[in-house]
């Protein structure tokens, strides 16, 4: 098997065809890019703080998995989310763990690193996954979409910056989605679209563990609002 497909046929260009036992996969990119990072919901809090970001206009929602009843609250959140909207697990470490996501109903697997076996997993699985491996450097990220990477997740993004995310993109596919993750604010989020961000991942800034719903709202509004601002033109 070659696993070094040239970069002009990435997993963003080559979709298997549909068959019985492998669904579509979800439609690539978003089309609202900010992804909400629910670390630590829990699951009593899962359908009201889905639903606010759901209303708000949020369609990509991950809930890490290095808390206590994550899979379960990813599950309500898949079974909630409009049709457009794409529901996963972040902090996804290896292969027995998309498996689990994907047996919660989850479609989108991001990681911290850039682990190819476990992106390698994610892309081949028959529930049709969408995978977002963390990088640093052009090294990783290179050899994470030479692996199947849909999109990269920029992390540590405050380490980074948005001139670091700038180089990258001077050297990466156009097409490639880049996220910055760590530090994204309403304040800087004008700058990282600048430097060529496709969208963005967003922590405690728009949920810290434990927020009820209507906090959630309000910070879910300020970084929509953040966002359309800094639309060219």
């Amino acid at each position: 098997m070659n696993d070094t497909a040239p970069l002009a046929s990435t997993a963003l260009a080559a979709d298997r065809p549909v068959t019985a036992d492998r669904p579509e996969r979800p439609a690539w990119p978003p089309a609202q890019p900010l992804v909400a990072i629910l670390r630590g919901l829990p699951p009593a809090d899962a359908a009201a703080v889905g639903q606010a970001l759901f209303d708000a206009g949020f369609r990509t929602l991950e809930v890490p998995l290095n808390r206590p009843g994550a899979l379960e609250s990813l599950a309500i959140l898949a079974a909630m989310a409009p049709a457009d909207a794409l529901v996963g697990a972040g902090t996804v470490l290896d292969t027995a763990q998309v498996d689990a996501v994907a047996a919660a109903g989850g479609r989108l697997i991001v990681m911290p690193h850039a682990d190819v076996a476990v992106i390698r997993h994610a892309r081949a699985h028959a529930a049709g996954l969408r995978v977002a491996p963390g990088v640093f450097t052009a090294t990783e990220a290179f050899a994470a979409l030479a692996a199947g990477a849909d999109a990269l997740k920029l992390f540590p993004a405050e380490v980074l910056q948005p001139a670091g995310l700038k180089a990258l993109r001077a050297v990466l596919p156009a097409e490639v989605p880049l996220w910055p993750v760590g530090g994204v604010s309403p304040g800087n989020l004008a700058a990282w679209r600048a430097a060529g961000a496709h969208g963005a991942g967003l922590g405690s800034a728009l949920y810290p563990e434990g927020a009820g719903a209507a906090e959630v709202a309000t910070r879910a509004a300020a970084f929509i609002a953040a966002w359309r601002g800094g639309q060219a033109g």
